[in-house]
């Protein structure tokens, strides 16, 4: 072993762990002994340690008491209680005192090292377990990438992408996330392609197809409610990605059970004035401009894109017969959301509470335009941490909390999702085109790339069309559409962005959860 483990160990009957300290020195442990408090801090303030066996009952300065003067001295070294007490609040003051371990005596050697690798040598050993696991597993996703070719199939490939990626990124080994990185990567160009072939069958009557945006509330949210267990409280969080929700619902877990997790499709453009009308309105794009003219604004229309999602809401729930107590909340900003935290117990009577909550959203284009968030989110990895970092903190965890202490049932979901664009592909339009960097929708439009679906009848898969000759463009993989007129400015600019609007598994497969107060 190059760098010897020092350890330091503190017992008033130290001579007789002297079996125990020859084993560790076998094993190429360098043990440092003392047999108190006092002499102990002095050692371990004037030396360096990795880690430190502590005998609880000791005459004199305690083994706590010890504890606490070291964590203050040095907090990061691990600490290993020893005692003769099974007594529940001893083990309970340790706890809470930041031990590492808690071991009863007699303790025997084994113990000894077992504590020592699980404390020392844990990050190394889960690394490299973490690693031979995926290799094992990177075999299997390839061969499952190649045959996939139904939409259910896709929803569990990428939650098995998801899941190493998450597991890969706490072990910090580079190599194997490149080459997790790459098979995302293949994972999208052969679910573009899916997506090319199967999606505008899934509007044909009697279609086999997934849950979509426009069927959420009636296949989904609607049995929920109508059980009349509890009330609801539907929250949608503008944005959210799979892999987003991931790291947030161990936080949410303190108050809520999982009780139902279905993975469904937003539909294109994978863009709020689309995918999050359809959720409330229980119609496509094109059926809402024929219903609601009044309600819906095309891409070149001036004024907000989603400002009726509150009628479009209570229209949907009076076609489906639901004669309900409902309300429902847009929040934009932070004092909106503790507006409605302090006002909750208001609506305890309700049996529908919707709130929709505006901030993953901001995150992803404040990302675009200002250079602090680029610096705090540069990767996926770091924009999940802020966001998970943002829930912990926001309104919305106080309005989930309160909704836990009132026994509503909780529904969290998304309108779509979104992915970080790296590759520019030019594009060419009239100037009625519109602005979006992973759609385009207007007249005469080429583009160079053939990572492109383009969709030369909207109607077909749902969509309004601006005007008689109109299609529609999406791009795939991690393409963003960039004019060819000032190209190398939208290049430099947008490049390294989170976007949505296009074909990807990060923006079409999204979370629907159902949970039951704890």
């Amino acid at each position: 072993m190059e760098d010897t483990i020092k350890i330091l160990w503190v017992d008033d009957e130290i001579d007789l762990l002297k079996p125990h300290i020859l084993f560790l020195e076998n094993k190429n442990y360098t043990v440092t002994t003392c047999n108190n408090g006092l002499d102990a801090i002095d050692i371990f303030e004037n030396e360096n340690f990795d880690i430190v066996f502590l005998d609880e009952n000791m005459p004199g300065m305690s083994g706590l008491e010890t504890l606490s003067e070291m964590k203050e001295k040095k907090s990061s070294v691990p600490m290993i209680m020893i005692t003769k007490s099974e007594e529940e609040y001893i083990m309970e003051e340790a706890i809470g005192s930041k031990i590492a371990d808690y071991l009863i005596k007699p303790v025997n050697p084994n113990q000894i090292l077992l504590s020592l690798k699980k404390n020392l040598d844990h990050s190394r050993l889960i690394s490299q377990k973490t690693t031979l696991d995926y290799q094992k597993e990177f075999r299997k996703i390839t061969l499952e990438m190649a045959s996939v070719n139904s939409f259910d199939d896709w929803i569990e490939l990428y939650k098995k992408l998801i899941f190493w990626e998450l597991q890969l990124e706490n072990i910090n080994d580079s190599g194997m996330s490149f080459i997790l990185e790459s098979q995302k990567t293949e994972a999208n160009s052969q679910f573009g392609k899916f997506i090319e072939r199967h999606y505008e069958s899934w509007f044909e009557p009697k279609a086999d197809r997934p849950v979509l945006s426009h069927t959420l509330l009636k296949e989904l949210v609607v049995p929920e409610i109508t059980k009349k267990e509890k009330p609801v409280l539907f929250v949608v969080i503008d944005n959210l990605r799979y892999d987003q929700w991931e790291v947030m619902q161990n936080t949410i877990g303190n108050y809520y059970k999982l009780e139902k997790e279905v993975p469904y499709y937003a539909i294109l453009p994978t863009a709020t004035q689309y995918a999050r009308n359809a959720i409330f309105s229980g119609l496509l794009p094109l059926e809402m401009e024929k219903q609601f003219p009044d309600y819906w604004k095309n891409d070149t229309e001036e004024g907000g894109k989603n400002n009726y999602e509150a009628e479009f809401l209570t229209a949907q729930l009076q076609r489906l017969g639901l004669n309900i107590k409902q309300d429902y909340f847009k929040i934009t900003n932070l004092a909106s959301g503790r507006k409605l935290v302090d006002s909750f117990k208001t609506l305890k009577t309700n049996d529908l509470v919707t709130v929709v909550y505006n901030f993953v959203d901001m995150l992803s284009h404040a990302k675009t335009e200002m250079e602090v968030i680029k610096e705090l989110a540069p990767d996926d990895k770091a924009y999940r941490s802020l966001t998970l970092s943002w829930f912990k903190n926001s309104p919305l965890l106080g309005i989930i909390q309160q909704a836990q202490k009132l026994g509503f049932k909780l529904i969290i979901t998304t309108d779509h999702g979104t992915i970080n664009v790296k590759n520019p592909s030019k594009v060419v339009g009239d100037k009625n085109t519109s602005l979006n960097l992973r759609y385009k929708t207007g007249k005469s439009l080429s583009y160079e790339n053939k990572e492109v679906y383009a969709v030369k009848d909207p109607k077909k898969i749902g969509l309004p069309s601006i005007n008689m000759s109109s299609s529609y463009i999406f791009a795939k993989n991690d393409l963003f559409l960039a004019y060819v007129n000032n190209f190398n400015h939208y290049v430099s600019y947008y490049k390294n962005t989170y976007q949505h609007g296009g074909i990807s598994l990060e923006e079409m497969i999204v979370p629907f959860l159902v949970f039951n107060p704890r």
